[in-house]
């Protein structure tokens, strides 16, 4: 049975002195989970927001929080993000010296542990933690920076992703894609396996949110 495709719309594009409103009025407009990215200035050229802003959505949020952690060394980190309200907190393979570990740790704490791979990086270095995970976060631009654009060969690792994830017999857990998505990639990365879209630029600059999200989802 196909997963249903549920639009995570970013914060990191939203207005942050409007920051509840936007959070109530993408839940209103259909999103299925609301992103919240999470930059240090030492993994990624940019630095956004910590667990007090985290904390903050979570008040106003009915929707699970699905958090990106673009940071070094999460394992120090994960705890506060999960007391702060993140229901799914993911790490990057490249930032975790020991990743089983931080897997782990992120499910003992009761949140839903998921990895991402930057582009560069092979799906084989996920072939031991893939029973470990909820969901698997595949960027698709180079992390950092909202507004950049979609980087094709995505589209085969994805299915490649969904194979590894069948054949495993791991079929419940989540597909993520992460940069660029509009409605034309959209429909590209859910034929390729995807379920989970992030999307910043496209709902929050679009002006009509409910619009952005249906178009998104293919309506």
């Amino acid at each position: 049975m196909p997963r249903p495709t549920l639009i995570a719309p970013s914060i990191l594009s939203c207005d942050f002195g409007r920051l509840a409103e936007e959070v109530r009025a993408v839940e209103a407009a259909g999103a299925g989970l609301i992103h919240v990215d999470v930059m240090d200035g030492r993994f990624v050229p940019n630095i956004t927001i910590g667990p007090v802003v985290v904390e903050a959505v979570k008040k106003v949020a009915t929707l699970p929080l699905d958090v990106h952690l673009m940071i070094v060394e999460p394992e120090r980190y994960v705890g506060d993000f999960i007391k702060a309200g993140a229901a799914t907190v993911t790490v990057h393979q490249e930032a975790c010296v020991h990743l089983h570990r931080t897997l782990e740790l992120i499910r003992s704490l009761g949140a839903r542990p998921s990895v991402v791979l930057n582009p560069a990086t092979s799906l084989s270095t996920l072939e031991d933690v893939l029973p470990l995970v909820d969901q698997v976060l595949l960027m698709s631009v180079n992390p950092g920076f909202g507004g950049q654009s979609f980087i094709p060969h995505t589209l085969a690792k994805l299915q490649r992703l969904r194979a590894m994830l069948d054949e495993r017999g791991l079929g419940r857990v989540d597909v993520e894609v992460d940069g660029g998505i509009n409605a034309d990639t959209a429909k590209q990365v859910v034929a390729a396996g995807a379920n989970v879209l992030v999307a910043g630029h496209a709902v929050f600059r679009s002006g009509d949110y409910r619009k952005a999200i249906a178009a998104l989802l293919g309506k």
